[in-house]
């Protein structure tokens, strides 16, 4: 028998409050801890200065040429 059909099997003799307390278990071993924060973040709020639009725009028209760089290429300079 695999791991997962055990899985099973345990799941249908939990009660309903265990389920409940095994899926917040799950969904904090599934979820990626940076991504949950993200979403948690409030939202920024706070104005740019025409500098920074600037400095924003031409770093998008940049990436949109593809003069960006690869994130593997940045990895491998801090090797």
């Amino acid at each position: 028998m695999t791991a997962k059909e055990k899985l099973r099997q345990a799941i249908e003799l939990l009660s309903e409050e265990q389920a409940e307390e095994t899926l917040r278990f799950l969904d904090q071993r599934v979820r990626d801890p940076l991504l949950e924060a993200a979403e948690h973040a409030p939202a920024d709020d706070e104005p740019s200065s025409a500098e920074e639009d600037q400095s924003a725009a031409e770093a998008w028209a940049e990436y949109q040429r593809g003069e960006a760089i690869p994130l593997h290429q940045i990895r491998d300079e801090f090797e």
